[in-house]
């Protein structure tokens, strides 16, 4: 079958917090010759036309407080297409500086960087400092903080993400995306890595 998928309950056994919750309901499914291109403008195409299909706009209104709160009402835009922020890149441009070289994102040397990054831009992150927990904190606190409308974060360093194929023109990046919405997660989404020899390594 080229294509399958399954609707269900997750559990994993994480910690929990104001953005993540262990218990939650899913959509996954594998689509044989497709990619993380496909899968965004799938995800595009679909959203899009459900929130149109249901309020005749693409533009809603979101209550954070409930709908007896009539002042703090936040707009969320769905009208295609929706951004689509390279991670690297992004950050660069946020925080208006170079970053290391993607190929060199596994070095002791950029985990240093990283480190002292966020000690100077007062981003926190908790033990152990990893380069790749580093650069999700910064990601968070730059790009995700940006992310009122659906908006797509992708090419995650390969670091980040040891399942995804690694990216077709850029060494040190995954062809991986995450899409948020109102600044939270909404899908995590990547072309599927199909060599088994560099699947098992990731391991």
């Amino acid at each position: 079958m080229s294509r399958v998928f399954e609707i269900g309950k997750q559990f994993r056994n994480e910690g929990i917090d104001m953005t993540h919750n262990p218990e939650f309901t899913t959509c996954e499914f594998y689509w044989a010759y497709a990619d993380y291109h496909d899968s965004m403008d799938m995800t595009e195409d679909m959203l899009s036309k459900m929130v149109f299909a249901i309020h005749g706009t693409y533009k809603i209104p979101y209550h954070p407080n409930g709908k007896q709160d009539k002042e703090n009402v936040i707009e969320i835009d769905f009208s295609p297409p929706f951004k689509r922020i390279p991670m690297m890149k992004g950050l660069a441009e946020e925080l208006k500086m170079e970053m290391p070289a993607n190929d060199k994102l596994d070095t002791e040397e950029s985990r240093i960087f990283f480190d002292k990054l966020c000690k100077d831009k007062g981003v926190d992150c908790a033990n152990p400092r990893t380069t790749s927990r580093l650069i999700d904190k910064l990601v968070g606190h730059y790009l995700e903080s940006k992310c009122k409308d659906p908006c797509f974060i992708i090419d995650t360093p390969t670091i980040m993400s040891p399942l995804a194929k690694w990216h077709r023109s850029e060494k040190g990046l995954s062809e991986r995306f995450e899409l948020f919405c109102n600044y939270h997660e909404l899908i995590n989404a990547y072309t599927e890595l199909n060599d088994p020899k560099i699947q098992l390594s990731s391991f």
